[in-house]
């Protein structure tokens, strides 16, 4: 009999465990980590790690691919010059970051993001300057190296591409998509199968039945990017499932 409550109370613990992955409650999402008031660099490890420690809901980060299918963390399409698509890693990865980082690679990034449960990783698909097909390569990548690294269960995906986006519930279909470019309705959203809209504050402003419908769904809303205390009251008010933000603190503080 001890056996057995010993083998029932190990089971217990372990689905305690697996449900207490990312189980921060608050609605903030560090837009390219926490890095404003914390002197890292936007998108460097070091910002995703301030937003693990302020206990943020996630931290959204960006990612392209280089000329040889490497996958970097990176907003824009140029650093310091540098093309990101059209350059091969091993240049690439001689590039410093202000704060003294190299350049991460995506599989950098999620490793250190892994070595905690709480926070999510927001990934970013980035669409390619060189074209669609581009595009899709770099969202199986993505997906391809979340799997590798078994951080599903801590990943969701945003993309301004609604094919991507589709091209990602198609490879992970338990993966949390959300999309960004605030053209399609709840409605089409719905029919292709994502998860939840992430569209720009203005959308919202726009169309406020967006939030009650998607929630009819049973879908998520997510607000970009919004900095201006009396915006982030206003979402916090219309209630939407997550803010992000490049004023985490201030988020955090106004949101308890």
């Amino acid at each position: 009999m001890k056996k057995v409550f010993a083998m029932l109370a190990a089971g217990f613990l372990s689905l305690t465990a697996f449900e207490g992955m990312s189980q921060n409650k608050n609605k903030v999402i560090a837009h390219r980590g926490a890095w404003k008031h914390t002197g890292a660099t936007e998108n460097s490890i070091g910002a995703l790690e301030h937003a693990i420690k302020l206990g943020c809901y996630g931290s959204e980060f960006d990612v392209h691919m280089s000329a040889d299918s490497v996958l970097f963390v990176l907003h824009d399409h140029t650093i310091k010059g540098t093309h990101i698509e059209k350059t091969n890693a091993s240049e690439l990865s001689q590039i410093k970051l202000e704060n003294g980082e190299s350049l991460p690679t995506l599989e950098a990034y999620l490793k250190a993001g892994a070595k905690q449960k709480k926070t999510r990783l927001i990934l970013e698909i980035k669409s390619s300057s060189m074209g669609k097909e581009r595009s899709l390569a770099l969202a199986a990548k993505c997906v391809e190296m979340v799997k590798k690294l078994k951080v599903e269960k801590i990943t969701d995906y945003i993309a301004f591409d609604f094919d991507v986006c589709k091209k990602v519930k198609e490879l992970a279909p338990k993966a949390h998509v959300e999309y960004l470019n605030g053209d399609k309705t709840p409605d089409e959203i719905a029919a292709a199968g994502l998860d939840g809209i992430d569209y720009h504050y203005n959308v919202y402003k726009k169309n406020e039945d967006y939030i009650p419908a998607m929630k009819a769904k049973k879908l998520t809303t997510n607000v970009w990017t919004v900095n201006d205390e009396s915006a982030l009251k206003w979402f916090l008010e219309k209630d939407v499932d997550y803010i992000t933000t490049n004023e985490p603190e201030l988020l955090l503080s106004i949101s308890k």
